[in-house]
């Protein structure tokens, strides 16, 4: 598995809720923050607000919004990050490209096609429950798996796994506080 490849990981589970609560949930961005190990912070930047009140329309995330994360690890500097929605289907899909923005990692990228992984929600309607899938592709921006590729590309397959691995951690953690929540309160 190379990082030029855009390799992906995902994680789902089955909450007994209606889709509508689960919705109001995974778009409120500053909820993963959290939940989240490594995500600290999140912000729109342009005015958009996360659906928490569980209508998506006026309140929702729009198609276009940026947001802002603080992200930290004991191994890195801290960094800051800002995301764009890319697709956004009420109730169905929430999905956002994660940029560079400041350049921590190589040059500054502000557009989708550099972006250096892209997150997404997708919820299906299950009996009475939503089935949710959180997943992600990282690359093809720089990020920080680049620069542990670029410092042992040997290791470049065992790297990306790795970096996976964790990814897949911080999502099953994110879906299960979102079942958690959504249950609580169904």
């Amino acid at each position: 598995m190379r990082y030029a490849d855009g390799p992906g990981t995902q994680s789902e589970v089955l909450v007994e809720a209606p889709v509508e609560r689960v919705w109001a949930l995974v778009t409120d961005i500053e909820l993963p923050a959290r939940l989240s190990p490594e995500l600290q912070r999140v912000a729109w930047l342009d005015g958009a607000h996360g659906g928490v009140d569980g209508t998506g329309g006026a309140d929702g995330p729009v198609l276009g919004a940026r947001f802002e994360g603080f992200n930290s690890r004991p191994d890195l500097r801290d960094w800051r990050t800002v995301s764009e929605v890319v697709e956004l289907a009420e109730h169905r899909v929430f999905a956002w490209a994660v940029m560079d923005a400041d350049g921590r990692f190589g040059d500054p990228v502000s557009e989708v096609g550099g972006a250096l992984a892209r997150w997404r929600f997708d919820l299906i309607p299950e009996g009475g429950g939503t089935r949710l899938r959180h997943s992600v592709a990282i690359g093809p921006g720089r990020s920080g798996v680049t620069l542990a590729i670029e410092a042992r590309p040997e290791a470049e397959e065992k790297i990306v796994a790795f970096r996976l691995g964790e990814l897949r951690t911080g999502m099953t953690a994110t879906l299960d506080g979102v079942k958690s929540l959504a249950e609580q309160s169904s």
